[in-house]
């Protein structure tokens, strides 16, 4: 697409941490920018106040993506629209399933509804990770799409899917040619976000880009929220004093990308014919153990000597294994991740240093156990 810098975008859900980033790199060439965003309270704080890391020539709008007359109000003249409002978190998801669906779902229609009215000259939602499930394994007879594990395994403390026959189940690169496996509402919503977003795009000739995230980093997180990006939780812990949680054995493998390499994805699908009508992964291209990340995190913050706890519980909703293969984003957007997960920790250690978080990851673990959401 020919972008110009007269051009304004809006981004919803862009006081948060993805959106800031992407805010201030728009802002940043040229482009004006608006957001729409609710400022809840569980991400913001109790006073729903504009956060002060949100650049200041950005148009806010608070309101709430479910209400079409806020929606109509901030399409106005609007050229490109970054959808990115939604509820975040799997754990959550499932108990809170009403407002998942409510904000992800129903938010997304009243979106696309408005938008098909008036199309603008690009779409592009963030999808996520979550929707695939269980990650790509190989066994020895070949690819496996649809490793799942057991209740009864879980129970025993055996973590990683069993491959029967087959022997070994090994973890591998996942494509976007893997079929979506959902576990839980929060990843049912996500890829409601993505086909919807996609099927009307196509209906209405809307071009329309879905990017999948995987487990994004760096400054702006919300610190405070329990069921936010797994690092952002071990953060608070370790500002807190306490040692970080970690699910199962903390040998479970996931890709962690900076948010400043997921901003040049989304920048590059602005521009990008090849990425038009497409799901594309947006990661790192690497894997850590979710051990070795709670290790280093620590370490970059000078608080080595607060070792992670291992819980030995199995939350519901929660994969062993999933992390990206972005040959697809090298193709077609020409993406090329930059930052280094050392590199991404020290930034994100040095911003740290002067946040203050509010540690209610114990709560929130309370409220899965009283719900049998963990085994």
């Amino acid at each position: 697409m020919h972008t110009t810098k007269d051009m304004l975008i809006l981004i919803t859900g862009g006081a948060g941490f993805i959106g800031s980033h992407l805010a201030s790199a728009l802002l940043e060439e040229g482009f004006r920018v608006r957001i729409l965003d609710n400022l809840h309270p569980q991400v913001h704080g109790p006073a729903r106040m504009r956060p002060p890391y949100l650049s200041p020539r950005a148009e806010l709008l608070q309101g709430d993506v479910r209400d079409p007359e806020h929606v109509r109000r901030a399409l106005e003249g609007v050229d490109v629209v970054y959808h990115f409002a939604a509820r975040v978190g799997v754990g959550q998801s499932m108990y809170d399933m009403t407002e998942y669906v409510d904000t992800n779902d129903c938010g997304t229609a009243v979106l696309l509804e408005a938008a098909s009215k008036r199309p603008p000259k690009r779409l592009i939602v963030a999808s996520s990770m979550s929707i695939y499930g269980e990650g790509l394994y190989r066994s020895r007879s070949g690819l496996c799409e649809d490793a799942a594990r057991r209740l009864p395994d879980l129970k025993r403390g055996i973590w990683d899917p069993v491959g029967g026959q087959d022997g070994a189940l090994i973890p591998v690169p996942t494509p976007e040619t893997k079929r979506p496996s959902l576990s839980s509402i929060y990843a049912l919503s996500k890829y409601d976000q993505e086909l919807m977003a996609l099927m009307v795009g196509q209906a209405y000739g809307i071009p329309t880009v879905a990017l999948r995230f995987f487990n994004v980093y760096g400054p702006h997180q919300a610190l405070s929220n329990p069921y936010t990006g797994v690092l952002a939780i071990f953060a608070s812990r370790l500002l807190n004093g306490q040692p970080p949680l970690i699910f199962e054995d903390g040998l479970q493998r996931r890709d962690f990308v900076h948010v400043s390499d997921v901003v040049q994805a989304c920048r590059l699908a602005l521009d990008s014919e090849g990425g038009v009508g497409e799901a594309i992964n947006v990661g790192s291209g690497q894997s850590y153990t979710v051990l070795d990340i709670a290790s280093a995190l620590a370490d970059a913050t000078g608080r080595s000597r607060t070792l992670p706890r291992i819980t030995g519980k199995y939350r519901v909703g929660d994969i062993r294994h999933c992390f990206a293969d972005i040959e697809k984003a090298r193709r077609l957007l020409q993406y090329s991740p930059a930052v280094s997960l050392e590199a991404g920790l020290r930034e994100l250690a040095s911003w740290l240093g002067g946040q203050v978080a509010e540690d209610r990851v114990d709560r929130a673990q309370s409220e899965l156990a009283q719900r049998g959401l963990t085994i």
